[in-house]
């Protein structure tokens, strides 16, 4: 860590990733508030969020951790402290058991993975399988666990009810960025498919995709639906595992204006990527807000942003931008909402420099890693 403080805005390195903490805290104690008053347990998905500086104030609230594999678990272990719950599409021979180790809960993708390792994990760990409720609600197909052949979780037809010895719990994961009417929706074909084996397990994990703070998500219809199970299911432990509803709106990605070019509109090239430092935004894709600024045409002065790679298509959004006045070498752009998903997917293609990390505390801004060079060269060999 680094852990420089600087007081003014206009002071920080870029690009970074700026994380306020007590908008993080905020969203915190949200979550805290439903386990308070369900008793469900909600644990913090590494593969949204994963800013482990954060972490002494996120076990404040939160119960754990679910991770996507070994490296996960390690820093879920190593950083967080409390539970770990692992989760593949497909554990390795030469990880298992280190995982096993390590975790409270290991969920298996399949009867046969379930076959392969259990006797390596039943004595560590307890062990759940994912199961795919069939409900498909998400809209794009990349992001939708319950898509046509999806590999994820093992269906109804492919179930094999006399392969539960040694099985304590269910996984379902069928959501993304979505409020409570989904999660009833999922749980409802969950039930319907899977109902019949709850009375035999320990626990049950409604996965993520739940976007528990957005300002428009019906937390107290959660808090309801949370209850009624509860009610219905009073021996299962229930588990949640949201990221993205951690690190929703808690913080932005700044950029410098290096250059502007006209060759028929005018582009702003930034010191920061799409490409590299925002690939969500063209997977998704989606257009990633800027502040102070409108759609193409919108404000008086309009704008293309590229990035600083070789890349033709490391384009900022399929929209461009307009302000009301007009851009300079060696503005500051921000990125809006910028901390979850988007700072976990970050590359160095092209050789760019990954974007400093930083907390806003109050009054000051702590830089808590920045990276260079070594973190390009020990990707490689």
């Amino acid at each position: 860590m680094n852990n420089k403080f600087i007081k003014n805005f206009e002071d920080l390195p870029t690009p970074a990733y700026v994380c306020e903490e007590n908008l993080l805290k905020n969203n915190l104690e949200l979550l805290k508030k439903i386990q308070d008053q369900t008793g469900v347990k909600i644990l913090l998905a590494l593969k949204g969020f994963a800013l482990w500086s954060t972490f002494d104030l996120c076990k404040q609230y939160l119960k754990g951790c679910c991770a996507s594999g070994l490296h996960e678990a390690l820093l879920a272990k190593e950083e967080f402290g409390l539970e770990v719950h692992t989760y593949s599409p497909g554990f390795k021979d030469d990880e298992i058991e280190q995982i096993a180790d390590i975790s409270n809960h290991v969920v298996f993708n399949s009867f046969t993975q379930l076959e392969k390792f259990k006797n390596k994990v039943k004595n560590k760990s307890s062990i759940g399988l994912r199961v795919n409720p069939e409900y498909s609600s998400v809209e794009v197909d990349l992001y939708n666990p319950c898509a046509a052949f999806s590999r994820l979780g093992i269906t109804k037809k492919n179930f094999k009810e006399d392969q539960l010895q040694d099985v304590h719990g269910l996984h379902f994961h069928a959501l993304c960025e979505q409020n409570v009417d989904a999660l009833e929706g999922a749980l409802g074909n969950f039930e319907k498919n899977f109902g019949e084996y709850l009375p035999q397990m320990k626990w049950v994990n409604f996965g993520g995709g739940h976007h528990i703070t957005r300002s428009d998500y019906d937390v107290e219809g959660l808090i309801n639906l949370l209850k009624d199970f509860k009610s219905r299911y009073p021996h299962l432990e229930v588990y949640m595992e949201p990221g993205e509803a951690v690190g929703w709106q808690t913080g932005y990605l700044v950029s410098t204006v290096l250059d502007i070019v006209d060759n028929g509109m005018k582009i702003a090239i930034l010191d920061t990527s799409a490409e590299a430092h925002m690939p969500d935004t063209l997977a998704m894709p989606y257009r990633p807000d800027i502040r102070g600024s409108a759609k193409a045409n919108e404000k008086a002065y309009t704008y293309r942003f590229g990035g600083n790679t070789c890349l033709a298509g490391d384009i900022v959004g399929d929209i461009d931008y307009s302000f009301d006045e007009p851009l300079k070498v060696g503005d500051k752009i921000i990125f809006e909402d910028m901390i979850h998903y988007t700072m976990v997917k970050t590359t160095t293609f092209n050789g760019v420099k990954l974007p400093s990390i930083i907390i806003k505390k109050d009054d000051s801004y702590q830089i808590v890693k920045n990276f260079g060079y070594d973190d390009y060269k020990c990707r490689l060999s």
